[in-house]
């Protein structure tokens, strides 16, 4: 079993191996559970008999869990089960599930303890640390949320061979990104046969690229800085997101976004860094991208949470490991938005 350790004002262990499901204690004596309606039962039975929740709630699968009315929901049943202010939150799922259980657990009765146990490669390497939690609204992603840090995070490798190929697939994109952003040797690991469920890279790699993550959140816990680079290739994923109402899964409209990313970069004046993004596309094999237009996705764009006073900001890139904040002209944009799908014709 590997460990990363989040430091900051509230620091916590990230537990990476085999058979955590069943092995997961809290101190606290009172548990929500929190998970999503399509989890494999056995997962949630493992975790009902390691805790002895007080009350477990079933939420809508995926992205359709991160609303305010399923958000609400989950408060009354919790209010109404009587969870105590000294008791705990556990998400149990993927990314959406878990992003649900922490903002339920920064709300409820001002903030109770939370954990969290993700069960997709998605959750593990991106959702499940760093403290952000929150829901969606129409007009874009992530819009309403808090910062809360869980106590401790278990990821138990054995739930990702439940994953079908192209869901495992899709969360890779994280571990790429995290390649991209600060660790250049992540890249080749990811795409490589080892990097799969129950490969001899699998624990390793992931842990590499959790400890990315975990060292950036440690030195900027609430996005006053640094922390807005883990957002490479977001600002066009959460569009497509959002304008396809998720009919593009997260994993692949951030592989999406990498490849724009990396051609603002270039016209900006960095490395050609394109190969890289596309080398991950051919392998992840998206399953759609719709027809969409500039305009269509320009005003999810503009709404992006890095935008300021002065207008929206990408993360980009002078070279591998080389992240920064700037703003590109709008007729790059546009220019480079058109040059980005004709590229993806092969990939498509």
């Amino acid at each position: 079993m590997r460990r990363v350790e989040v430091g900051g004002d509230q620091p916590y262990t990230v537990s990476v191996g085999a058979g955590l499901l069943g092995q997961v204690r809290v101190p606290q004596r009172h548990v929500a559970l929190i998970h999503p309606a399509d989890l494999p039962p056995t997962f949630v039975e493992a975790v009902q008999a390691a805790l002895s929740p007080t009350v477990t709630v079933s939420v809508p699968p995926r992205d359709e869990c991160k609303t305010l009315a399923v958000y609400a929901d989950v408060l009354s049943r919790l209010a109404a089960a009587n969870l105590p202010r000294d008791g705990a939150v556990v998400g149990l799922g993927g990314g959406a599930a878990t992003d649900l259980a922490g903002f339920v657990a920064a709300s409820y009765l001002r903030g109770v303890a939370f954990y969290t146990l993700p069960t997709t490669l998605l959750g593990m390497v991106d959702a499940a640390v760093g403290g952000k939690t929150g829901v969606n609204l129409p007009e874009g992603k992530n819009l309403v949320g808090a910062f809360h840090p869980p106590g401790a995070v278990w990821c138990d490798v054995e739930t990702l061979a439940t994953l079908p190929p192209a869901v495992f697939r899709e969360g890779a994109a994280e571990a790429y990104k995290h390649g991209l952003i600060a660790d250049p040797s992540l890249l080749a690991r990811v795409l490589s046969p080892e990097f799969r469920p129950g490969g001899t890279g699998l624990e390793d790699t992931l842990a590499d690229a959790i400890r990315v993550k975990a060292e950036v959140v440690t030195r900027d816990p609430t996005e006053r800085g640094e922390r807005a680079f883990l957002n490479f290739g977001h600002t066009l994923a959460h569009a497509l997101e959002a304008h396809t109402h998720h009919a593009v899964s997260h994993g692949e409209a951030v592989a999406y976004g990498m490849h724009y990313a990396a051609r603002l970069s270039r016209a900006m004046g960095g490395a050609d860094l394109t190969g890289h993004a596309l080398a991950f596309l051919r392998w992840q094999q998206p399953t759609l991208f719709p027809d969409l237009t500039f305009h269509d996705l320009w005003p999810y764009m503009a709404r992006d949470k890095k935008a300021d006073a002065e207008g929206v900001r990408f993360v980009l890139l002078r070279d591998l490991g080389q992240p920064y904040l700037g703003r590109v002209p709008e007729e790059v944009l546009r220019r480079e938005f058109a040059a980005w799908q004709t590229d993806l014709l092969p990939v498509r």
